[in-house]
């Protein structure tokens, strides 16, 4: 594994690691999520330069506009939260309650 593989996959499990263990804020879970993302991002643009390709280069544009949309809706979440439960921890949030 190369050092810069090696950098993305860890880039990655931290952002999983972040998301899993460090559930106290909204926000904190969403920036785990955009971690994970921009180092897939950055994992799917060097593969699609090592294998010099164009049939794979619209793969990480696609990715990046669907990340978008992801921190657009989680944003929305985060405001829609915090004006109704008066703030973003998640655990005042509760499922079971309507």
């Amino acid at each position: 594994m190369t050092p810069v593989h090696y950098a993305f996959s860890s880039a990655f499990v931290l952002g999983l690691t972040g998301l899993a263990f460090h559930r106290t804020h909204l926000l904190s879970a969403l920036l785990c999520l955009e971690g994970m993302m921009l180092s897939l991002f950055i994992a799917l643009s060097l593969w699609t330069l090592q294998l010099n390709s164009t049939n794979f280069s619209t793969a990480p544009m696609l990715l990046l506009a669907f990340s978008a949309c992801e921190a657009s809706a989680g944003l929305a979440l985060l405001v829609a939260t915090s004006r109704t439960h008066g703030s973003d921890r998640l655990q005042s949030l509760n499922l079971l309650q309507c």
